[in-house]
C-alpha cells in the first residue's frame, strides 16, 4: 500500500509528513546506513509509525488550529507561528524522518507504560534506579529541533498574567 504524504492541503487520508524518497534524501546526506538498509515497504511502515508518535505526543502541543475538520493529520495548521495555512514545516517532516529510522531500530516508539522499576536484576547484574526515574524514552533531538522551529506551544494549564 502506498504512503500517503501530507502536501499542505489538508488530505483526509495522509498517513506520514515525509515521503520515503525524501527521508532517504535527508538520511543520504547524514550517512545513515540503517535506513538506507531497509526496503521501500519497510520505510513507510516506520514512517507510519514515526507519524503516528507524533501525532499522539506533539498533537496537542502544537501552536494553532487544524486548517481542516477533515484534515487526518495535525499538519497544516491555521495561525501558526507565521508558517503558511498550507505548508507543512521542514522540522516536521525531518522529525517524522527521525522518528521513522527509530522506529526501525527499536521497534516500539510509545511503549506502554507500567509500574515504575526501582531495582533490577538480570544474572550477576544489579541495577537500581534513582526515585522519579523516567521509565520511557525520550527522543531529545526531535524534541528540541521542533521546539527550535517555534512550533511547540507552552505546555501546562498556566495562563500569563499581566499587571495592570
Amino acid at each position: 500500500m502506498a504512503l500517503i504524504v501530507e502536501d499542505g492541503t489538508g488530505l483526509a487520508d495522509a498517513e506520514a509528513y515525509i515521503s520515503a524518497a525524501d527521508a532517504d534524501s535527508y538520511f543520504a546526506a547524514r550517512g545513515n546506513a540503517a535506513w538506507d538498509a531497509l526496503t521501500t515497504e519497510a520505510k513507510e511502515q516506520n514512517l507510519r509509525l514515526g507519524c503516528d508518535y507524533m501525532e499522539a505526543v506533539y498533537g496537542p502541543r502544537w501552536c494553532g488550529q487544524r486548517k481542516t475538520s477533515t484534515q487526518a493529520l495535525s499538519w497544516p495548521r491555521v495561525n501558526a507561528c507565521n508558517i503558511a495555512s498550507d505548508v507543512v514545516p521542514a522540522a516536521v517532516k525531518r522529525a517524522n524522518a527521525e522518528l521513522a529510522v527509530r522506529s526501525a531500530t527499536t521497534g516500539v516508539l510509545l511503549a506502554d507504560q507500567s509500574a515504575q522499576v526501582k531495582q533490577e536484576t538480570v544474572g550477576p547484574i544489579s541495577v537500581t534506579y534513582a526515585d522519579g526515574a523516567r521509565q520511557y524514552v525520550k527522543y531529545s533531538a526531535v524534541d528540541a529541533s521542533l521546539a527550535a522551529a517555534g512550533l511547540l506551544c507552552k505546555g501546562g494549564s498556566q495562563i500569563p498574567v499581566v499587571r495592570a
